[in-house]
């Protein structure tokens, strides 16, 4: 049976996310090889899983490595808009989706190629358009209808970096867990 701290440590292996207090120009620029290095580690991961270790569940009651691959593709294209949405309007408000119901359909039951290329294409059109944004452009912020709070598209950066890093400890983990790698 898993202690609370243990199911806790599953659940956020890299911790939960922090809002920085500062933004440096050296921090965006590492969240953004987060982002950047994404595709590229997780292909890497999970290329060789067998179907039965992508449908093994990263912790109890917890996603399948096949849905976690699904739901990054999901949460970031859901994140690259916001990006544009907030850089064309004047803090728009973004739509929120239930990331919970998304892994419950069809094709999250998919192979993993189509989701990792879309990873791969997606992320070098977005880490494009984030090594090209102004401090003025980093400002910008647009309202999240969950919490009502504003977010600026520097604070959303380091949303994603810690989004990227923590979906992939999820994958690692579990591999590392039961021998995979």
């Amino acid at each position: 049976m898993t202690t609370a701290a243990q199911l806790e440590l599953l659940k956020y292996p890299i911790g939960k996310y922090n809002r920085p207090s500062t933004i440096s120009e050296t921090k965006l620029a590492e969240w953004i090889g987060d982002i950047e290095a994404l595709p590229s580690k997780l292909n890497n991961l999970v290329s060789d899983f067998t179907e039965q270790q992508l449908d093994t569940p990263y912790r109890v009651d917890g996603w399948t490595v096949r849905q976690v691959v699904h739901h990054l593709v999901d949460s970031h294209v859901n994140s690259y808009v916001r990006y544009k949405w907030t850089l064309t309007e004047d803090k728009p408000t973004i739509k929120a989706y239930h990331e919970d119901r998304w892994a419950e359909l069809d094709d999250y039951k998919a192979p993993i190629d189509t989701s990792l290329q879309m990873l791969e294409a997606l992320h070098k059109r977005w880490v494009y358009l984030l090594k090209r944004l102004t401090k003025e452009d980093l400002s910008r912020t647009f309202i999240h209808p969950e919490h009502n709070t504003e977010i600026s598209l520097a604070v959303l950066t380091s949303i994603y970096s810690w989004h990227c890093r923590h979906h992939f400890a999820h994958i690692e983990h579990l591999a590392k867990r039961k021998g995979w790698i």
